[in-house]
């Protein structure tokens, strides 16, 4: 017989709403913290120490918070983005609660945002836009716009977008039939949603350099991974039609 599932480590209780968003804090100095963003529009800063919410932020007006991610160069900086149409900022050094700076996306759907953060400590953020199917991405510092990637017809609202840096240390070997070849600078982004298929965008480059077809109902999320060993790199897919599909990626020159 198969064993049965294991129960919880442990349960967090009292976010007050359906939660829609998670998010794991746990390098640095101090406790590890597990952020989580309600249908409310409250953010809960669990320790999981103690297992209490050590903080609770009010925010985005008091929509659903979809997405949250913490800034690596300070424990003290995170991202929210909910469904109000706004991405915020937080500063919570020294007691504070403070929203910073915000970007309004005027985004009315589902699609998470995604953050590349770089070596030299900048960040870019892509982000759904007003117009569904668009994806645009801007330069944090200053929200300077770097390109926007729009559709060449119609295909129904975005469900997920994905960046990625593709790492230098992988030293691939000769590509395979099944593998996905694509050429791209190391900064690659990939979209997917209604209309079942997969998006995969070299940098700065408005249109698709692959459209992978598989699903047969509205992909959900997507995910890449680099493999030291044996050396591979990989675009996982998770689609309505109850199936993951992962794609091996091949970078060519």
């Amino acid at each position: 017989m198969s064993r049965p599932p294991p129960d919880p480590l442990f349960i967090l209780r009292g976010s007050g709403a359906t939660v829609n968003s998670l998010h794991f804090c746990c390098g640095g100095d101090g406790p590890p913290y597990l952020y989580s963003g309600s249908g409310k529009g409250a953010i809960h800063m669990w320790n999981l120490t103690t297992r209490r919410a050590e903080r609770i932020l009010e925010s985005h007006s008091g929509n659903s918070v979809i997405w949250l991610y913490t800034l690596t160069d300070s424990r003290s900086r995170f991202v929210s983005q909910g469904r109000d149409l706004r991405v915020c900022v937080w500063d919570l050094s020294e007691g504070r609660s403070t929203v910073t700076d915000s970007l309004l996306t005027g985004s009315v759907g589902f699609c998470q945002c995604s953050l590349l953060e770089s070596r030299s400590g900048g960040a870019l953020l892509a982000h759904p836009t007003e117009n569904t199917e668009e994806v645009s991405v801007v330069e944090m510092r200053s929200w300077t716009p770097v390109c926007t990637l729009k559709p060449d017809s119609k295909l129904g609202m975005l469900m997920c977008v994905k960046m990625w840096q593709m790492h230098d240390s992988i030293q691939m070997t000769n590509p395979g039939v099944s593998q996905l070849r694509i050429r791209a600078d190391g900064k690659i982004l990939a979209t997917a949603g209604w209309d079942n298929n997969i998006r995969v965008f070299g940098w700065k480059k408005l249109k698709p350099l692959a459209v992978l077809q598989h699903h047969t109902d509205m992909v959900n999320t997507v995910a890449f991974s680099d493999h030291q060993d044996p050396p591979q790199r990989l675009l996982a897919a998770g689609s309505k039609d109850q199936r993951i599909s992962v794609w091996s990626i091949y970078s060519e020159s």
